[in-house]
Formats: structure tokens, C-alpha cells, sequence
């Protein structure tokens, strides 16, 4: 693609790297045949090539984002399909990350959206807010009916209340800070750092439980270190780049404190939307004089679980020949390009597993897009529950609680995180609403 940024836009960092990114890019269209958006819209606009156009044309002007543009930037999922499909290698991802925070520098939002944005963005990332705002969520749900009739925010406001829980949800001891060493473990110690998350530590905190179980059974010692946050993630995708950036920072201190202090051989997330945000450090702080280089070696260390559990010698003594439908997350299969070690451990643990028809489309979670963007969400779940139940499975497993609450809401097949399924195989728990298995 041909561009004509000036050379004073070029000396701004963020600017070139989007130069470069628009200049790789040939027209070809492949994009479209794997947009979600495009194939329920059929709007070459919101397609990753239209968006692209679009980009291109508002940051070569140095055009403030019009309200057209920013309406279908934001019905971009960021599930990077668009990215695993090119054959030109264009980084869809880091243009429109680049787009967002542009957005949010140039646009004003209508006042209900820009108080809904802040609220995800305040909330989210925080647990002790979370958590209230899960008891808030139940006092607030008999009213979801009036709620939903309120211009604007009525269908988003619907979707946070759908996407609660109905639970008390405790806190435990997975949520940190803290250390699990392995149990007998002689000699040099092997050690890695656990993320906590934010969301899921509250919503699903025996993912992480399942993780650490699994990972001391190898021999591995796991520390939650004091002091972590979100990992920037949300405000990342939201285009609040200075805040993302901040959380980055402070997580980097933290995890080479551990390094300093005890050596970490990885840094292993269970959230794959967060894991492939994290081994993004390197590029989002590749300017910062101070941070660049530790960004570039934490992001080196970051291992989705199964990604790390795949080279160890885990003790699956308790098959079962459960049918598992897989679901690749998004973040997972495209943003950080696992596809196979999953399904591999699911089949060593004893599992049948099968794949889901059109598993590269995304369910309609990606953050908080089925909060800002539930319409589409909801077709986007429709259609991917329909495909999940097409091979018909006992359970169904994914590595993102982001995927498993969207999944959940739309069938009565249970979901889990594949490190419980796992777990499950060498001797854990079952995993809540697994069925009876079937013994091998």
C-alpha cells in the first residue's frame, strides 16, 4: 500500500511503526474470508482491509477520528484473524492497537459510552471493585427488564448483568500473594511465577488452583509475587495506552524482583487474552529508555500454561475417554500462534478431542466487546455455540475465562478451563459440572 505520511508525522515513533505496518499491506482481501465482523455485516468497513483504509487515511491527515471511523474500529474484535490468514505478514494487531489510543486522543465519546468505558476500565482491573460490583450485579438484576429500555446504554448495561454470576464468589488463596513449593523436590529448585489475572482470580479461581497443582506435581515451584496488577490488557484494547503502560511497568518491577531474588524459568498465564498482551511488553515499550530491554526479557519468559506444561512430565494416571470439544481462543491460536500443544496434553491426559467447526471465528468474548458490543457478541456466541454442539461433547475446554463465561451463557454443555481437565487426569478435583467419565 502506497502512503504519504509526512516526514514530521515519521519522526513520531508510533506513527512510523504504523507506516510500515500500512506499507505491507497489498489489498489482497484473504482478510475477509476470516473477519468475524465482515462475514455477519458484509461491510467492506468492517473488514481488517476497510479498517485499514481507514486508519491509513485518519492518521496520514492527522484527521481527528470522525465519529464513522470510530464506529467500526470499535466493532473490531482484535481476534486477529485477520493476521493468521495474511500471506503479507501485515501486524493488524499493533496498527489497531495504534488506532485505539490515536481514538482516544482525538474523540469524544458520547457521555454515557465515555462513563461506561471508565467504569469497565476502573473496575475490571481491580478484584476487591470486581468483586462489589458482582454484589451490585445481583441486587441490580431483578431490574435488567427497566434497565434494558434506557436509550444507549440499555442492551450494554443487559449484557454486564447476563455475564454475572449468581454466586458469591470468595476470595482464596490462589488470588495471592504467596508460595507453592513442590513437594519433595530436591537439588536446585525450578521456579516460575504464576499471573493472578484480575478477572478470572475472582470469577474462576480453580483455574489457577488446577494450574499450580499441575505445575508442582513436575517438580516446580510456583510463586504468586506481592504486588502484581492487571497486566493492561483491558486498558490496552481500550486505547488508554498511557494507563496500559503504567501496569506493564509495575508488573515488569515486580517479576524481575523475583528474578533478582529467587530465578524464574517462566512467567505462566492461564488467561491467553493476558499471555499474549504480556509477551507484547517488548513492543509496547520498545521506546522507553528504561523499560525496553527488562520488557523484551519478561515478554521472553511468558509461557501460556499449556504452552509450558506441554515439556513436562506430568503423571496422568486417571484417564477417561470424555469426548472435549476444544475451543482455541482467539488470543491463543492467533495472537500467540498455540494451536496444537492443547489438544496434545488433552489427548496424552486420556481425552477424546475434537475439533470445532470454524474454530478460527471468534465467540464473540474478546475482552469487553460483549459488553460494548452485545449485538454482534450474541450472534457471534450463537454461532459458535451451534458449531461446539455439532460434534457433540461431554465437555467443552478452553484456555481463556473470557471465552468460557461468552461460551457458557449460550449452552448447557459444561465449559472448563483445560489446566482442570488436566488437573482432573492426574488426580485433582472434577471439574464443576463435569459428567461422570468413561473410563479407558
Amino acid at each position: 500500500m502506497q502512503t504519504n505520511f509526512s516526514p514530521a508525522l515519521l519522526a513520531d515513533p508510533h506513527m512510523q511503526a504504523s507506516e510500515k505496518i500500512l506499507r505491507s499491506c497489498v489489498h489482497c482481501g484473504f482478510c475477509t474470508a476470516t473477519c468475524p465482523t465482515y462475514l455477519l455485516l458484509g461491510d467492506e468497513l468492517d473488514s481488517p482491509r476497510g479498517r485499514i483504509y481507514l486508519i491509513k487515511d485518519m492518521l496520514e491527515n492527522e484527521r481527528p477520528a470522525s465519529p464513522e471511523v470510530v464506529k467500526h474500529i470499535d466493532r473490531c474484535l482484535s481476534c486477529l484473524a485477520c493476521m493468521t490468514t495474511c500471506p503479507s505478514g501485515v501486524h493488524y494487531m499493533h496498527l489497531v492497537d495504534h488506532a485505539r489510543a490515536y481514538i482516544e486522543e482525538t474523540y469524544q465519546r458520547p457521555f454515557a459510552d465515555r462513563l461506561l468505558r471508565a467504569t469497565l476500565a476502573r473496575v475490571l482491573p481491580s478484584r476487591p471493585l470486581f468483586r462489589a460490583a458482582l454484589l451490585l450485579a445481583g441486587i441490580g438484576r431483578p431490574l435488567a427488564p427497566a434497565l434494558a429500555r434506557l436509550p444507549g446504554l440499555g442492551p450494554k448495561l443487559g449484557a454486564m448483568l447476563a455475564l454475572a454470576p449468581r454466586q458469591w464468589l470468595a476470595r482464596v488463596a490462589t488470588e495471592g500473594p504467596g508460595a507453592f513449593p513442590a513437594a519433595g523436590a530436591g537439588g536446585a529448585r525450578r521456579r516460575v511465577a504464576l499471573l493472578t489475572g484480575c478477572v478470572q482470580a475472582v470469577l474462576a479461581p480453580q483455574i489457577n488452583a488446577a494450574a499450580i497443582r499441575l505445575i508442582n506435581r513436575a517438580g516446580v515451584d510456583v510463586v504468586l509475587p506481592r504486588g502484581e496488577i492487571c497486566c493492561g490488557s483491558l486498558k490496552h484494547h481500550m486505547g488508554r495506552e498511557p494507563a496500559a503502560l503504567a501496569q506493564a511497568r509495575a508488573n515488569i518491577d515486580i517479576w524481575a524482583r523475583e528474578i533478582e531474588d529467587g530465578g524464574l524459568e517462566a512467567i505462566v498465564v492461564t488467561a491467553s487474552g493476558c499471555g499474549t498482551t504480556i509477551k507484547d511488553y517488548g513492543f509496547m515499550l520498545r521506546d522507553d529508555p528504561l523499560y525496553a530491554e527488562k520488557a523484551a526479557r519478561i515478554s521472553a519468559l511468558a509461557r501460556d500454561v499449556t504452552e509450558y506444561l506441554s515439556d513436562l512430565d506430568l503423571p496422568f494416571a486417571n484417564p477417561n475417554s470424555l469426548i472435549v470439544a476444544y475451543h482455541s481462543a482467539c488470543s491463543m491460536q492467533h495472537g500467540q500462534q498455540i494451536t496444537t500443544q492443547p489438544k496434545n496434553l488433552l489427548r496424552r491426559a486420556g481425552y477424546v478431542v475434537r475439533d470445532v467447526p470454524e474454530g478460527h471465528i471468534c465467540c464473540g468474548s474478546a475482552g469487553t466487546y460483549n459488553i460494548l458490543q452485545p449485538e454482534i457478541a450474541g450472534q457471534l456466541r450463537a454461532r459458535k455455540v451451534a458449531n461446539i454442539e455439532r460434534v457433540k461433547p461431554d465437555i467443552i475446554a478452553a484456555g481463556n475465562i473470557g471465552c468460557i463465561t461468552q461460551i457458557a451463557g449460550g449452552t448447557s454443555i459444561p465449559i472448563v478451563h483445560t489446566a482442570e481437565l488436566l488437573d482432573w487426569a492426574c488426580g485433582g478435583p472434577i471439574p464443576q459440572g463435569a459428567p461422570e467419565a468413561r473410563r479407558a
